[in-house]
This record gives structure tokens, C-alpha cells and sequence, in this order.
């Protein structure tokens, strides 16, 4: 039986990877020298790719490939993929954003905890010895009774306002329009960002989503405010982030997503009201796995001619 010839643009983990070689004719575009070479050999071929969203994906390459029907994205965010091209040539999208969900909510509320309650700060004045020449260290502020806003309440989100919620936290969001829940909804950032104590950033990068959380934004939270994201580093404007950290006009900031990764702005990393953790909100081995293995399914409903588990979007019927 004739195995379906799949691209594999960016490598897997070791379990999905072996699933991936039993089950299909595997182009390594991501050991090509010459990518476009490759495909221009190869991609008449293709009829799927695995990949992970960070792999550019598009129309130069999308040309080369006649026969695609699927891509499947074993991340939650596909901004170097365009989707767009794909949609408008029938061509499905899949991604993992339901397999991450609880880990990338559980770093948001640990940078939440971080920030407010000074953890790195703490952490260096008992290592350093300022505890006992110094004595206490500054009160902090509770959790409790604070606000937090979500941007983007999807399901990532939800996640990360059911823990919030749970700290006794109140909960305001903003999107593109409201949803049926008894959250509070703010038809933009700044006024989402006036109303929080805290504002978690959890939307797709993209074009849309550039500098979405500009100085506007930065001003209204406040400089006792918190500025999270566990988004992209692209919806930040980070030369606003900067000079609000340095002047007081925000009060700090947890930060798991950078413009410049994995290098960022020295100036940026230099804050002392900033928490670091270097993209790697979901990067557990279980959802890693769960990342992979969903990739994985997603290949095999495409083929067996089932419904696919997560798509991006919808395609008109008989695409």
C-alpha cells in the first residue's frame, strides 16, 4: 500500500516522530539545504505538511504544491503560516492550542504570583543576605479582591480566568465582541487595561495583533499595575514596555514571549520590574507530547476522511 507523502517542515517529538514514519512517505524539508530547491523537486508530491507554526508557510511556498490538503500545526500560534492563502485555496489548518491550554494557563498565573508578590525580588533579598542586614522585606500587595483582565478570552484564556477566579479575583475581558459569560467585556485594551489591576495578553500574533498593548495601554494599567503575556512578543509594543518600566508608568510586568527570541532587548531584560521566563510556557513533556500526538491525529482523520479534531477555520462543503 502506497504510503501519503507528507512534509515534515519542522522535527516532532521522538513518539510522534515515529508515527510520522511509519505511517507516511516523509520529505525532511527541514534537513534541506535548498528549501525551495527541495520543493521544487519534491512538492508536487505533497498532499500534507507537519509542521509547527514557527516554519514560514507560505504562497511562494504554497505554489509548489498542487495536491496539499492539510497542514497541521503542532503549536497553538501559526503566525508564520499563511493562513489566509491556504483558506483561499481550499486547503485545511489545524493547531494545538486545546493540548496547551492548562500549562500555558498555569505559567500566566505563576508570572501573575511572581510579579505581585515580588518572588524574584524576595528570592535575591534572602540570597543576598539583605534580609538580616536589612531586616523585613516591603509589604507587597494581596490578590485577592484585585482585578485581572483577560485579552482575548478564548480558550487559553477562560483557562487562565477560571484560575484568577479562583484566587478571588474579579474578571474583565475584551475581544471581538462579547461572549456568554458573567466576565466583565470592554470593547478595547485601554479600557480593559483602566479598569485591571492585572492584564494577561493571550492572543494570536499577527498582523492584527501588532502592538496591540501600546503605551495607551501601558499608561492606563498604571504604575501600580501588571502587565502579563503569554501570547506573542509581537503584540507588545516593546520599546513603550521599556520606557514604561523605566519611568514608573507601569508597575511591572511577567513576560514568558519576546520580539527579539531568543535574545531580547538588553535594555528590556535590564528592568527591574520585570519577570522573565523564556517561551516556554507550555514546555512540558506531557503537552509537548499532547502537542505532537494531536499534529499526529489531526494527519490521520485528514486521511481516513474524518472530521478533523481542531481546525483553524472552516472550508465551504465539498472543499
Amino acid at each position: 500500500m502506497t504510503k501519503p507523502d507528507v512534509l515534515l517542515m519542522y522535527p516532532t517529538r521522538p513518539k510522534a516522530m515515529a508515527q510520522l514514519e511509519a505511517l507516511y512517505t516523509l520529505h525532511r524539508y527541514d534537513e534541506a539545504e535548498d528549501k525551495m530547491a527541495f520543493l521544487a523537486e519534491h512538492g508536487a508530491k505533497i498532499t500534507a505538511i507537519s509542521t509547527n507554526g514557527h516554519a514560514e508557510l507560505g504562497a511562494a511556498h504554497l505554489a509548489h504544491m498542487p495536491n496539499l490538503g492539510l497542514v497541521s500545526c503542532s503549536s497553538a500560534g501559526f503566525e508564520s503560516i499563511d493562513d489566509a492563502a491556504l483558506k483561499a485555496r481550499g486547503i485545511a489548518l489545524t493547531n494545538t492550542s486545546v493540548a496547551l491550554r492548562d500549562d500555558v494557563a498555569d505559567c500566566a498565573l505563576m508570572l501573575v504570583l511572581a510579579c505581585r508578590r515580588h518572588l524574584i525580588a524576595g528570592h535575591a533579598y534572602v540570597r543576598t543576605g539583605d534580609w538580616g542586614r536589612k531586616g523585613m522585606y516591603p509589604l507587597t500587595s494581596a490578590i485577592r479582591g484585585k482585578k485581572a483582565g483577560i485579552v482575548g478570552l478564548g480558550s487559553i484564556g477562560q483557562a487562565i480566568a477560571d484560575r484568577l477566579e479562583v484566587l478571588g479575583m474579579e474578571i474583565g475581558y475584551t475581544g471581538r465582541k462579547p461572549k456568554p459569560v458573567h466576565y466583565t467585556f470592554h470593547d478595547s485594551a485601554e479600557s480593559l487595561a483602566a479598569w485591571s489591576d492585572v492584564l494577561v495578553v493571550v492572543v494570536p500574533g499577527g498582523p492584527e495583533t501588532e502592538g496591540l498593548i501600546d503605551a495607551a495601554v501601558l499608561a492606563a494599567l498604571g504604575p501600580q499595575g501588571t502587565l502579563i503575556n503569554v501570547a506573542r512578543g509581537s503584540v507588545v509594543d516593546e520599546t513603550a514596555l521599556i520606557a514604561a518600566l523605566e519611568n514608573g508608568t507601569l508597575g511591572s510586568a511577567g513576560l514568558d514571549v519576546f520580539r527579539g527570541e531568543p535574545n531580547p532587548d538588553p535594555a528590556l531584560v535590564a528592568a527591574p520590574n520585570l519577570t522573565l521566563y523564556p517561551h516556554h510556557a507550555s514546555g512540558t513533556i506531557e503537552t509537548r507530547d499532547a502537542m505532537a500526538q494531536l499534529m499526529v491525529d489531526n494527519l490521520a482523520a485528514h486521511f481516513a476522511g474524518r472530521p478533523l479534531l481542531t481546525p483553524v477555520y472552516t472550508l465551504p462543503e465539498g472543499t
